[in-house]
């Protein structure tokens, strides 16, 4: 059935997309770009795991601050830094103050800046330090927040795609996927994300939730920023979206009152 071979080629696609998993990618255009990015919190859910496992496993063997250093290293090699360096390009072209064409030339530079510099420095810091609290939880729980965090950025990435929502450029991975996730999907992936933080913080049910509705909260706004600047999303931006909700969510389920 088509709808069938539509989903195969999307979980195709958000594979190859998001993870460096050996699977060719098949068909490729909008309907199925639409179904990768409705699926990247799920790609995102695997990659968690595979995470949580990591940190986990050095913890047990390592310093936890080793441990998260080798756990964040670990993330970067399964996504081929892809994210990261999203992130800079994006900084990096935000910082420069320029507009559409000309912040998006910024973006395709293959150096980076020192807007884009800082922006990772602070990112993997934040990042490293999480996981070296994390460490320190029951298994469970460090696997729910880590699991949550990398399938909260990837739904990041839908709700950056979501229907609205333009491409900067004609071409490139912005104007394959801009628009193509629709409400219902966004919903479901959403309501799933925060199923799954809700035992990411011990005793406290309600944090890891908060944490993933709070970090999205504020990517709407700062996407609606970058939009306004370029003039629609681009990979680069994706990339930093992944980055930046992480992050937020990262910090979210280690915050106490």
């Amino acid at each position: 059935m088509p709808s069938e071979s539509r989903l195969a080629a999307g979980a195709r696609l958000a594979l190859t997309t998001f993870s460096t998993a050996p699977v060719r990618a098949g068909r490729i255009d909008r309907p199925v770009a639409g179904v990768a990015m409705a699926l990247a919190p799920a790609v995102g859910v695997l990659l968690g795991a595979l995470l949580a496992g990591v940190l986990l496993l050095a913890g047990a063997f390592a310093p936890p601050l080793v441990a998260a250093g080798v756990t964040v290293g670990a993330a970067a090699l399964l996504t081929r830094g892809l994210h990261l360096d999203g992130l800079a390009d994006t900084v990096d072209a935000l910082g420069s103050y320029r507009r559409g064409a000309a912040a998006l030339e910024i973006m395709k530079k293959p150096d980076v800046g020192p807007f884009g510099v800082v922006a990772l420095v602070v990112v993997l810091l934040v990042q490293a330090a999480v996981l070296a609290e994390l460490v320190g939880r029951s298994g469970p729980a460090c696997l729910a927040a880590v699991v949550t965090a990398t399938a909260a950025g990837r739904l990041g990435v839908a709700v950056a795609c979501r229907r609205g929502v333009p491409a900067a450029r004609p071409d490139g991975l912005g104007a394959l996927v801009a628009g193509t996730v629709g409400p219902v999907a966004l919903a479901v992936g959403a309501v799933a994300v925060v199923l799954l933080a809700v035992p990411a913080v011990p005793g406290r049910p309600w944090q890891g939730p908060l944490a993933v509705v709070a970090a999205l909260a504020v990517a709407v706004p700062l996407l609606t920023h970058v939009v306004r600047r370029l003039g629609g999303i681009t990979g680069d931006v994706l990339g930093a979206t992944v980055e930046v909700v992480t992050t937020l969510v990262y910090l979210g389920v280690v915050l106490s009152a």
